[in-house]
């Protein structure tokens, strides 16, 4: 996983909860906190991180990865404006993930695998999201999509219809805004 995931799990935790509280998750997790944004590091290191992060903010590892998802959004809205700023809602930037986003992740982070979606449009203006990837990060797309509302100022119900933890092939995301 590319360093620049580490470097915001940093900033949500230490801007929620103190540099200190980074600090003691660092020292639980027995690793060094040296991340840098290009730097390939094992999917194995941001698990841990965030069960230290579920067991310090005492909630489940889903939970965590949610949180971790809706607050990372507004720092990646300040690092890279141009993905949100063409946007009014976040139905329209989230269709953007593989034809816009993860192609300029690929661009600006050598080696980064990015997760895979699809999409169906109901007629009801809600959105059907199938998530791919082997990493398993369903909670953290989850947090993100909430997180993109939020930079809309729109407020989502997200449901998971089908999991891969549930031993489903994908991920089916339903997001509709209330």
């Amino acid at each position: 996983m590319k360093g620049v995931i580490f470097n915001l799990l940093e900033e949500v935790v230490a801007d929620a909860y103190g540099e200190r509280t980074w600090d003691d998750v660092l020292d639980r997790a027995g690793l060094d906190g040296v991340y840098t944004s290009l730097g390939n590091y094992d999917d194995a290191e941001i698990v841990q991180l965030l069960s230290v992060v579920a067991s310090t903010l005492s909630v489940s590892d889903d939970e965590a990865l949610r949180w971790f998802g809706q607050k990372a959004i507004p720092k990646m809205a300040k690092r890279w404006p141009d993905f949100f700023t063409p946007h009014q809602r976040a139905v329209p930037f989230l269709r953007t993930l593989n034809s816009v986003i993860h192609p300029e992740v690929r661009k600006l982070y050598s080696g980064a695998y990015c997760p895979h979606f699809d999409y169906e449009s109901p007629v009801d203006g809600s959105l059907v999201i199938g998530y791919r990837s082997p990493r398993k990060l369903c909670g953290l797309a989850h947090g993100f999509i909430l997180g993109a509302g939020d930079h809309y100022s729109e407020t989502l119900a997200v449901e998971h219809l089908e999991c891969m933890h549930a031993g489903s092939d994908r991920c089916l995301i339903a997001v509709t805004p209330t």
